[in-house]
């Protein structure tokens, strides 16, 4: 895979894997699913945050588990063989059938109480829907890793190349389809690159394929990273975009498209020199919580720590954020998504870069100098939730709101704010 961008996505040259020794659990290699570990709810799930146990540096998944409560993990990637072929292997390079350091990964996690979920794509790589001559040959390579590793969730993450191959989108949505069908109660999740507009022309196709042959997952999750995104405000309005597109091109009411819909974010600093902080997971997260999305997850666990020594100039890297933040800090609002309240305390402030905006902005007071007057309307809040066409005060200015929004200053680069002058 190419290693010019990490877009949730790529596999480093493959690192070696130190793994706590224990015994590896049997798993079943052939026929439907066993029973095996009981699953969790289709919350957590939901809530899974992606995890590359074999490159990116892996973390101990044990010590996050213990500091957030995080139960369920999404680990990445399936792909097929990079040699050509129809069956599944790790990043290409690994087959299932033999690889041993997944499984001690998958061992680790359930024997503390939690689960897993695959995904099999990404971005880069070939796809067992690009290799796989049809939906039935495609869904049986992804059944074998359904049966190999017991699975209770599958994750099915379609981007480039694929995105743009209709016939294999149309064997990798006919597949999950497929899985669905043959294992009752499979949590399916589908994911694909956000736009300021939801998603672009590829991803209103794939919704219109999944509808053509009455596929519906537990979800639809976008990616709002990397298509000149700007803070929370932004994936908050991608958000609300894509939801209108999942009713018309789905046929969903309002309240079925929130239901089916979800996010998957990016943290710290993504491909394009985007820049995501703590306080944009908790924005992202309270939308998608008041508005009963299916999904809230990220890229991912192997970046969820500060870089060392701390990265000021913001290098994009596969295994910390670079950012300031305290270890596995975005880890917990994906337990918070899941009904685990465990908010991460503020990052470290010694190592905050001076153009680092704060976590938490000020509040602000119903009057000041700045406007010369005193305003009458409510001073702004960064800990509330405004709908558009809400009017607060700050600065001696009073502003109203463009769209949903929290946690932006009024004035700021998110550009939320309309200035209505001074009071």
């Amino acid at each position: 895979m190419a290693t010019a961008s990490l877009k949730r996505r790529i596999a480093l040259p493959t690192a070696a894997l130190a793994i706590a020794a224990g015994t590896t659990m049997a798993l079943a290699a052939t026929g439907h699913a066993t029973p095996g570990k009981a699953a969790l709810s289709s919350t957590w799930y939901a809530s899974a945050p992606y995890l590359m146990p074999e490159d990116n540096s892996p973390p101990d998944i044990s010590a996050v588990m213990d500091a957030t409560g995080q139960k369920a993990f999404q680990l990445a990637f399936i792909l097929a063989p990079n040699g050509g072929g129809c069956s599944a292997t790790w990043g290409g390079t690994s087959p299932i059938g033999s690889d041993t350091a997944i499984p001690a990964v998958i061992n680790t996690i359930r024997g503390k109480g939690g689960d897993v979920s695959v995904s099999v794509g990404g971005y880069g790589g070939t796809k067992l829907g690009q290799t796989c001559g049809s939906v039935a040959a495609t869904a049986a390579a992804y059944q074998q890793v359904v049966n190999t590793y017991q699975l209770h969730a599958i994750d099915f993450d379609l981007e480039e190349p694929e995105y743009e191959n209709t016939s294999a989108i149309a064997n990798e949505l006919g597949a999950a389809k497929t899985l669905q069908q043959n294992n009752p109660g499979l949590y399916v999740s589908v994911t694909m690159p956000g736009t300021s507009a939801g998603t672009g022309w590829f991803g209103t196709q794939l919704l219109d394929q999944a509808h053509s042959i009455g596929f519906t997952p537990n979800n639809f999750s976008i990616m709002p990273f990397d298509g000149g995104f700007s803070g929370a405000s932004s994936q908050v309005s991608a958000l609300e975009a894509f939801h209108g597109l999942l009713e018309t091109h789905m046929g969903w009411d309002s309240t079925t498209a929130y239901q089916h819909e979800g996010v998957s974010m990016m943290n710290g600093r993504t491909d394009a020199a985007e820049f995501f902080y703590q306080s944009d997971f908790q924005t992202v997260l309270n939308y998608a919580t008041s508005h009963g999305l299916a999904r809230y997850t990220y890229w991912s666990v192997n970046r969820d720590r500060q870089c060392n020594p701390p990265d000021n100039n913001g290098t994009l890297s596969g295994s910390c954020s670079s950012v300031p933040q305290n270890n596995w800090d975005f880890t917990k609002f994906t337990a918070q998504f899941a009904g685990v309240a465990t908010p991460p305390p503020p990052p470290p402030t010694s190592s905050t870069p001076s153009t680092t905006p704060p976590t938490t902005p000020p509040t602000s007071s119903s009057s000041s100098s700045g406007g010369g007057g005193t305003c009458t309307a409510a001073p702004w809040n960064s800990q509330t939730a405004y709908l558009g066409n809400a009017v607060v005060s700050y600065n001696g200015h009073q502003w109203t709101a463009k769209w949903w929004t929290e946690a932006d200053v009024p004035g700021g680069s998110a550009g939320v704010w309309t200035d209505n002058g001074p009071c």
